[in-house]
Parts: structure tokens; C-alpha cells; sequence
């Protein structure tokens, strides 16, 4: 019952998120417009433009190494035409959050980075189409780590300390601490802030692909892009534990562990590419 109550508690604050910035406002006028069959791409462009230095995060975003359009792209309008309007709204997310991601956890940034790196890499080797969907579900998978360093900092301290003194991951200490995962957090932001379907299930799922109902083959490649991040040691995920793995994922993907070598190889050379990026 004690337990049930922290849940509860837990979820009551999590979900007020009111420390997170630009986040409500911007999301909530373009939620609304694209819901409207009236509206067009340039109205929610001229939305997101309002806000000027979002949507010049957002532009330096698209630009960089990991949508693989080097500037290229000039105008929000032209980025959600190229890109579409599910990765510009995971992009708005993460870059609205970038200065929290940097204070909850040293390294989260360069991490969430190198998995959506390393997730649109293995979209693009198991043959699907819009890898950029993969991306932004990559970038995304560690937020509920963020939420939790802003909205219950003692629990969060908590759970660090755990990883520290019981040689745990940090998954693993959170579940010890706060009874669930910072994937539980994301399956709960993510419906409240109306994310779509496919990056909604690969946050919550990223480390039980296996459970994914809907959508398995993003949960899967957002799974082995947090794998393959981890070998290569780019960025922290909150613990320096062996990359955890789920071979029920290759099965998903249809992969076996010899497809893998050209994406490391592929993703090495981005990592170099993007160490530094930030705004």
C-alpha cells in the first residue's frame, strides 16, 4: 500500500512539470493546429517561429550530423516538410529541455545524443523507412530521468546514491527507490504531452522491447541504439554498468549481430563528428 501512495505521488509530480521550459505553450499551439484539417504547414511553422530561439534550436538541430542534413535546411517550414511534424515535436521537447538535461546529469545530453544517432543507424540497417522517426524516439528515451532530477531532486540524489554504493545500474535504482523506472515516468509524459504512438511506446519500452504491443520494431531499435551508445561509452547514462542487452530484439529487427559491425563502424565516425554539439 506504502508503495501504491509513492506511485501515486510520484506520478502527481512528475506530471506537473511546471520547471520544464517553453515546453506547454508552443506544444499545445501546435497540437491544436494539427489537429485541425484546416491547417497548414506553414501555419505551424509560424508557431513554432514565435519563439525565436527555439526555433533557432531547432533549426541547429536538424542541421547537425544526426539528421544527416548539413545545412541544408533553412526554415522550420522546410524542416517539417523534410522532416515531418512527429520528429520536429520530439525535437522541440529535447531542445526545450537542454539546459535541465545538462544540470540533472553530466553526460545524459551527449548519451541521448549518441542514441539517436545510433538508433536512426540501425533503422537504416534493418531496412526501414524514415529513420528520423527512430531518431527522435532515441533522443527522447532517457527523459523521465530529467523529470525526475527536476521534480523529486532527494529521490533522485537517492537513486544515485544507490548506483554508487550497490554497484547497480541506474535502471536498476531506480526500481529499488522509487518502486518503478524512468521508462514508467516516460510512458506517463508521453501521454500527457500527446507524443505519437510509435515514440511512446519505444520510451516506455526501450528495455523490454519484447513487451511492446504496437510498435516492437521502434521499441527494438531504440533498445539496441542504447546498447550500442553504451559500448562505445559517449556520453552517461547515470551508471558505468555493461551495456544491457536483449537478444529479442535482433529478432525483432530481424538482424543478427554481423549486420551490427558496419552500423558501429558508421557510428563511430558520427560520434566524433557531433562530440561537442550542444546550444
Amino acid at each position: 500500500m506504502a508503495e501504491q501512495n509513492l506511485k501515486t505521488s510520484v506520478k502527481g509530480q512528475i506530471l506537473s512539470v511546471t520547471d520544464l521550459p517553453t515546453l506547454p505553450s508552443v506544444l499545445d499551439e501546435v497540437s491544436k493546429l494539427v489537429d485541425d484539417p484546416n491547417s497548414s504547414t506553414e501555419q505551424v511553422a509560424k508557431v513554432i517561429a514565435q519563439d525565436q530561439v527555439l526555433s533557432a534550436k531547432v533549426l541547429k538541430m536538424v542541421n547537425s550530423p544526426i539528421y544527416g542534413f548539413p545545412g541544408r535546411i533553412t526554415t522550420i517550414q522546410h524542416a517539417l516538410v523534410l522532416l515531418g511534424l512527429n520528429v520536429i515535436k520530439g525535437i522541440i521537447i529535447s531542445t526545450s529541455v537542454f539546459d535541465i538535461i545538462q544540470q540533472a546529469m553530466s553526460g545524459l545530453w551527449e548519451h541521448s545524443l549518441g542514441c539517436a544517432l545510433a538508433s536512426g543507424a540501425v533503422a537504416k540497417a534493418a531496412g526501414f523507412e524514415d529513420p528520423e522517426e527512430f531518431t527522435v524516439a532515441g533522443l527522447l528515451h532517457d527523459l523521465g530521468k530529467v523529470v525526475t532530477a527536476v521534480q523529486l531532486p532527494e529521490l533522485n540524489t537517492a537513486v544515485q546514491q544507490t548506483v554508487e554504493q550497490k554497484q547497480v545500474s541506474y535502471y536498476e535504482a531506480e526500481r529499488l527507490i522509487l518502486g518503478f523506472g524512468h521508462d514508467r515516468i516516460n510512458a506517463w509524459l508521453a501521454r500527457h504531452w500527446n507524443l505519437p504512438p510509435n515514440v511512446r511506446e519505444a520510451m516506455t519500452y526501450h528495455h523490454h522491447p519484447d513487451r511492446a504491443q504496437f510498435y516492437p520494431q521502434t521499441a527494438a531499435v531504440v533498445h539496441v541504439g542504447n546498447f550500442l551508445v553504451r559500448i562505445f561509452e559517449y556520453g552517461n547514462g547515470g551508471d558505468d554498468q555493461t551495456a544491457y542487452f536483449k537478444p529479442a530484439a535482433m529478432k525483432v529487427l530481424k538482424l543478427k549481430m554481423k549486420n551490427l559491425e558496419p552500423v558501429m563502424d558508421e557510428l563511430s565516425e558520427q560520434l566524433m563528428e557531433i562530440s561537442g554539439f550542444s546550444f
